[in-house]
């Protein structure tokens, strides 16, 4: 069996890296985090390993001795102690700020055309987005920009906040690993992926300073893309969006600190005049999945089934108890 390829970073890159994904998790309402005995072992090798041992020792010179006093001077002179040797300070190199969004980042004025089927408005848009100069301008190399898909008559758009590294692969929001949770969602409401609509806030993944890993997207990016979004509602004119996640619900309803999920989840929002609710994003079953998390999210799921009055079976209300 082949050895997975060891990836070497320094240690101010990969504590950077590591606060990034811990305030993404953050942003997911992640209290606890597990971590396995080899993951710390590699973190204590990673610290070690950043100490040059050579440069901790420096010869001890004292100039006011010389090296061979006069014979007829020679006195009883103490070896003077030496220094205590100690590792010299690992320089942690600030983080650099994430880099911004390029091109023009004036939110653009979308006017969808009243005449045609949903259809052919929808992909006026689409190509709209996928020819946007800012968005191409700010895909990260060989990947693609991510529109939304699923049904145009549907009654529910979850809508998340940016595509993660799969989604840039293949151009379609959730198919990575939180995908897989959120079709679990769905389908645990008695619909298909398909007849739903998926989308995110923006159209291409945030680059990061570094080139790997995911980020947040910024209030300025999301500003950017949320006319593309409210163009999309327009079209498909869904009865309930749902909010995926803290970021989510800052680019919807608004850059305020104190709209935080674990405090709003579960309650009725009102986005371009259609009901919103709030939850959880799918990503945060990742890193907890026990029965009280996914049962916070199915509460929040079946308040959305209760406002469209879709059937909910005695085993659906005690999913997860």
């Amino acid at each position: 069996m082949s050895k997975s390829p060891t990836i070497s970073l320094s240690l101010p890159f990969a504590l950077e890296a590591l606060v990034d994904e811990l305030k993404r998790m953050k942003a997911y309402d992640v209290t606890t985090l597990n971590v396995e005995e080899s993951t710390l072992a590699s973190l204590r090798e990673l610290v070690a390993s950043s100490i040059d041992p050579e440069a901790a020792i420096a010869p001890v010179a004292d100039a006011s001795y010389p090296t061979h006093p006069p014979q007829e001077e020679a006195v009883d002179i103490p070896s003077p102690r030496p220094a205590p040797i100690s590792a010299p300070p690992v320089p942690i190199k600030a983080p650099e700020p994430e880099t911004h969004a390029l091109g023009d980042l004036t939110p653009p004025t979308i006017e969808v055309p009243t005449s045609g089927s949903k259809k052919e408005r929808w992909e006026w848009l689409r190509e709209k987005v996928l020819n946007c100069e800012t968005c191409v301008a700010n895909r990260n190399p060989d990947r693609q920009i991510v529109f939304g898909v699923g049904s145009l008559d549907a009654d529910i758009f979850f809508c998340g906040e940016a595509p993660g590294e799969e989604e840039e692969k293949q151009g379609e929001p959730f198919v990575g690993p939180a995908g897989q949770k959120l079709n679990g969602m769905i389908q645990g409401m008695g619909l298909s992926r398909e007849n739903t609509y998926i989308g995110n806030i923006m159209n291409w993944r945030p680059r990061t300073s570094r080139g790997y890993g995911n980020r947040a997207p910024s209030p300025v990016e999301m500003d950017f893309c949320i006319p593309y979004l409210k163009a999309q509602l327009a079209i498909v004119q869904p009865k309930v969006v749902v909010a995926l996640g803290n970021t989510a619900i800052q680019g919807i309803l608004g850059h305020d600190r104190a709209l935080k999920i674990g405090k709003i989840h579960g309650s009725w929002y009102e986005f371009e005049g259609i009901p919103l609710m709030p939850t959880f994003h799918p990503a945060s079953l990742l890193h907890n999945e026990s029965r009280n998390a996914k049962r916070r999210i199915w509460e929040d799921l079946l308040k959305v089934m209760e406002r469209l009055e879709l059937p909910i079976s005695d085993k659906q209300k005690g999913y997860f108890l």
